[in-house]
C-alpha cells in the first residue's frame, strides 16, 4: 500500500481587504514576507483574497522593479503616498502604506516560479492510526513547523483519548493546538485503501489533514473552516485520492474553492448584507449550534452538513459555529425566538440559557456531520423536546433523541471504563502473587499468595485496587445520569453491595453480599434518585441553589442510597449466591457451551455492544471467582486478529494488496487482545469474515474451558500468559481456535482474481 502526503507549509491568512476603511495590516512588509523576505517562506502561500487584489498582486510582481523606482521618483518629487498612481491600489479602499520601504527589495519572484513543497509518503507500514498519526507529524516536523515535535505528540495523542477525530465519509483530522508549534500548517495524506481509525460510522479512513496549530493564534482557522466545508463534497473527496501528485492534490482544491465561493469582495459581502437585511418577515425554520472540544475541524463539518442537508430538503437553517476562534455566525435572540427549533450537536458546553423553553435536540458533533437530515426531519416533525433551563450558565450536551436501550448502555459504559483501570491493575497484582508463590513451592492454602512477602506486597495492594472496582463502576453510572452530584451517591451504594448491608446487620453479612449485580443497581439508582431530589428541589431560589450539588442533593442521596441498599442487598445478594452455585455446579459440557458462547460474542461486533456485554460478564465472573470464564473471554478477543494474520500469510491470492501489507500488525494485535484490529476486514468483507471469526473465537473459548483454563487478569493478552492457569493448554487453544478461523476464512473467501472477473 502506497500512501502520499501533501504538506502545506507555513499555512497563513493574511487579510488584505480594509477594514472599516481604515488598512489592518502592513501590507507591504507582509507581502515582502512571502515574496522574499524570509527564505523559509518560499515553499508555498495559500493566500485566500478576491480575484482583484491577486490581479493587482501579479502586476505588481512582473512589475516589482519599476514600481520602487516609480516610488523613489515620487518621494523625491514629494508626492504623497495616497496621492500615487492607482497600480498600487490593492483593493477599493485598502492603499499600501510605506512603512519600511526597504524591506521588500530583496529579491524577486514570479508566481511561476513558486512550487508548493511536496513530501510524498511512499510508506509501506501505513497500516494503522499511529504510523498514519506519526507519519503526519514527521511531515510538520521536517518542514520546521514544529520546536518540540514529542510535546506536539503528547498533544494530538491527548486529543485522541477525548475521542476520535475521525469525522466519517473516510476523513480524519488529527489536530492540537500546542506551545510547541511554531507556525501553523496543515499535512494531509491519503491512504487510498484506507485504515481503521475508530470513525464513528465505522468506515476505514483514507484522507487525512493534520493541523497544527500555535497555543496564542486562530489566523489559521478561517482557512481551516473553508477546508472542512470543502471536505463535505463527495466527488472533491473521490478526486483527492485519485491525485497523484502533490500539485494535483493542491489543484484540485482550488478548483474545488474556487467553485464554491468564488470571487469575495467587499461588494458581495456588502450584497450579502443587504440580502440578510431583506429578509424582512421571512425567518429560519431551524437554528443550529456546533462545537467540538478543540474547536478546530468537527465543528466547521457539523456546520456544512447541517446547512447542505437544509438546503436539500428546503428548510431555511442558520448555524452558529463555536470554534477556537470564537463563536462566528451567532444566532439573535430573535431568530432564536422566531425558529420552530434548535440543533445543538456539541461535543462540549455551550450557551443554553438562550433556548430555554424552545423545542432543542442536543446531540454530539458526530451526527451532525453524519445524520443532519435525521436532526433536521425530528425538528420539522415536531419530535424535539422541549428544553427547560435548570440553571447556571451552561448545560452539558446530551442525546435527547437517543432510545431508553442507548442511554442504559452509555451509562453502563461510561462506568466500566473507569471501573477497567482498577480490574486489571489490581487483578493482574493479585494474579502475579500468586505465580511468586507457585516458583517458590508455597502450600495450596489459606497463606498462598501472601507466603512470601513479595507475594504479600502484591497480594495486598492489589486487593485494595480491586476492592475499590464496584464502587468505581457505581459511581460513575450514577455520575453519567446525574453528573458530579451522583457521584458520591453511586459510590457509597457500590460500597454498600461490596459489604452486604442490611437492616438486620448494619455492619454487614456475608450471605448479603450483593455484588457485581448490586452495583449496576446501586449505579443506576444513585443516578435517578440525584435526578429526583433536583426536580424535587427546583423551587429553591438562585440565592441557595448553589448548596443543592454539594450539600443538599450528597446528603439526602447518600441518606436514601443507605436505605435503599440496606433493603435489596439480602435478595440480591441471594440471586447472586445462586448464579455463583449454578456456575460453579455447571457440568462440563455446560461449561464448555458458555465458553464457546461468551467466546464467541467477543468477534460478533469486535467492540461493539455484543463483544462489550461479553467482557463485562467476565469481569463480572472474576469478582465471584469464575476465573475460567475470564480466560475463555479474552482468548475470545485474541482469536480475530490472529485468524485474519494467518489467512493473509498463507492463503495470499484471498486479499489484496493493501490489505497483505497491514496483515502482519494483527498478529501483534491479536497477541496484546486487541480485537478491534479485524475490524477493517470484517467491515470489506462481514458476510465472510464475521462467520468464520466467531467460529474460531467459539472454539477457542470451549476448548480453554474444556482444559480448565483460568485467568484473574482481565487484560494483557499474551502479556498475562505467565499467571493464566493450564497455560500450555491455552496456547494450545488460542491455536486451535486460529487455525479454524484461518481454514474457515480461506474456504470462504474468494481469490481476488475470481471476485474482479465476477464483479465484471
Amino acid at each position: 500500500m502506497s500512501s502520499e502526503g501533501l504538506l502545506l507549509k507555513a499555512l497563513r491568512l493574511h487579510t488584505l481587504l480594509a477594514a472599516q476603511k481604515a488598512s489592518n495590516v502592513d501590507n507591504t512588509e507582509q507581502r515582502a514576507r512571502w515574496f522574499g523576505y524570509k527564505a523559509d517562506y518560499l515553499d508555498v502561500c495559500r493566500v485566500f483574497t478576491s480575484k482583484d487584489i491577486k490581479d493587482d498582486f501579479i502586476s505588481i510582481l512582473e512589475h516589482d522593479e519599476d514600481m520602487w523606482a516609480s516610488i523613489e521618483r515620487a518621494q523625491e518629487r514629494g508626492v504623497a503616498f495616497k496621492d500615487m498612481p492607482r497600480i498600487f491600489k490593492l483593493a477599493r479602499s485598502a492603499f499600501l502604506q510605506l512603512t519600511r520601504k526597504n524591506v521588500a527589495k530583496t529579491e524577486n519572484y514570479a508566481l511561476s516560479e513558486w512550487k508548493p513543497q511536496r513530501y510524498l509518503v511512499m510508506d509501506k507500514d501505513i497500516s494503522d492510526k499511529n504510523t498514519a498519526i506519526n507519519t503526519l507529524i514527521e511531515m510538520h516536523d521536517k518542514a520546521g513547523n514544529l520546536s518540540d515535535k514529542e510535546k506536539y505528540k503528547e498533544g494530538i495523542f491527548a486529543r485522541e483519548k477525548e475521542s476520535t477525530t475521525a469525522v466519517g465519509e473516510g476523513i480524519a483530522i488529527p489536530h492540537a493546538k500546542s506551545s510547541a508549534v511554531k507556525r501553523p500548517g496543515l499535512a494531509a495524506m491519503t491512504v487510498p485503501n484506507g485504515i481503521e481509525y475508530g470513525a464513528p460510522d465505522g468506515k476505514p479512513s483514507n484522507l487525512f489533514f493534520m493541523i497544527a496549530a500555535p497555543e496564542d493564534g486562530d489566523f489559521h482557522l478561517e482557512v481551516l473552516s473553508r477546508l472542512m466545508t470543502l471536505l463535505m463534497d463527495l466527488d472533491l473527496r473521490k478526486k483527492l485520492l485519485s491525485a497523484q501528485t502533490a500539485d494535483e492534490f493542491l489543484q484540485m482544491i482550488d478548483e474545488a474553492e474556487e467553485a464554491k465561493f468564488g470571487e469575495e469582495s467587499e461588494h458581495d459581502k456588502e450584497k450579502e448584507n443587504a440580502a440578510e437585511t431583506d429578509r424582512g418577515d421571512e425567518r429560519y425554520r431551524i437554528v443550529a449550534v456546533t462545537a467540538c472540544p478543540t474547536g478546530i475541524a468537527h465543528t466547521y463539518m457539523a456546520a456544512e452538513a447541517l446547512e447542505q442537508k437544509a438546503k436539500e430538503l428546503g428548510v431555511s437553517i442558520k448555524v452558529e459555529t463555536n470554534g477556537s476562534g470564537g463563536a462566528k455566525n451567532v444566532l439573535t435572540p430573535q431568530e432564536i425566538q422566531e425558529a420552530d427549533g434548535v440543533i445543538v450537536a456539541a461535543d462540549k458546553n455551550v450557551e443554553m440559557v438562550r433556548f430555554d423553553g424552545k423545542p432543542v435536540i442536543m446531540t454530539n458533533v458526530s451526527k451532525g456531520i453524519n445524520e443532519p437530515e435525521v436532526l433536521i426531519q425530528a425538528v420539522i416533525d415536531g419530535k424535539a423536546p422541549q428544553y427547560t433551563y435548570q440553571g447556571g450558565k451552561t448545560t452539558e450536551s446530551n442525546v435527547s433523541e437517543e432510545t431508553a436501550g442507548r442511554q442504559i448502555y452509555k451509562h453502563l459504559m461510561n462506568g466500566v471504563s473507569y471501573m477497567l483501570p482498577f480490574v486489571i491493575g489490581g487483578g493482574i497484582m493479585i494474579a502475579v502473587a500468586f505465580l511468586i508463590d507457585t516458583i517458590a513451592g508455597a502450600p495450596k492454602d489459606s497463606t498462598f499468595g501472601t507466603y512470601t512477602t513479595a507475594a504479600a506486597f502484591f497480594k495486598t495492594i492489589g486487593g485494595y485496587a480491586f476492592s475499590f472496582m464496584l464502587p468505581v463502576l457505581a459511581g460513575y453510572i450514577a455520575r453519567s445520569i446525574a453528573d458530579r452530584p451522583g457521584l458520591a451517591v453511586g459510590f457509597v451504594g457500590g460500597y454498600i453491595a461490596t459489604i452486604g448491608c442490611t437492616f438486620g446487620a448494619i455492619t454487614g453479612d456475608s450471605t448479603a453480599v450483593s455484588g457485581f449485580l448490586g452495583a449496576l443497581i446501586a449505579g443506576f439508582a444513585g443516578g435517578y434518585i440525584v435526578l429526583l431530589l433536583k426536580k424535587i428541589f427546583s423551587f429553591l431560589p438562585k440565592s441557595i441553589e448553589s448548596m443543592l450539588p454539594v450539600l443538599i442533593l450528597p446528603l439526602l442521596g447518600i441518606i436514601i442510597m443507605g436505605l435503599f441498599m440496606c433493603a435489596i442487598n439480602p435478595a440480591v445478594g441471594a440471586l447472586n449466591q445462586w448464579i455463583t452455585d449454578a456456575l460453579n455446579s455447571m457440568g462440563e459440557t455446560s461449561k464448555i457451551i458458555l465458553g464457546c458462547i461468551v467466546a464467541g460474542m467477543m468477534a460478533v461486533d469486535m467492540g461493539g455492544p455484543f463483544n462489550k456485554a461479553a467482557y463485562v460478564f467476565g469481569t463480572a465472573a472474576i469478582t465471584t471467582g469464575g476465573f475460567d470464564i475470564m480466560a475463555a473471554v479474552m482468548i475470545g478477543g485474541m482469536v480475530p486478529p490472529i485468524a485474519i494474520a494467518l489467512c493473509a500469510t498463507f492463503f495470499k491470492k484471498k486479499w489484496t494488496e493493501a490489505e497483505l501489507k497491514s496483515a502482519p500488525v494483527n498478529y501483534i494485535m491479536g497477541l496484546c487482545f486487541i480485537t478491534e484490529g479485524a475490524i477493517p476486514y470484517a467491515a470489506a468483507d462481514p458476510l465472510r469474515v464475521i462467520p468464520s471469526c466467531i467460529a474460531g473465537s467459539a472454539v477457542a473459548g470451549g476448548l480453554s474451558m474444556a482444559f480448565g483454563c483460568t485467568l484473574r487478569a482481565p487484560h494483557g493478552g499474551i502479556f498475562v500468559f505467565p499467571v493464566v492457569g493450564n497455560v500450555l493448554f491455552y496456547v494450545m487453544a488460542l491455536a486451535a481456535g486460529a487455525l479454524v478461523g484461518m481454514i474457515l476464512l480461506a474456504l470462504l473467501k474468494k481469490n481476488i482474481a475470481t471476485q474482479e472477473k465476477g464483479g465484471k
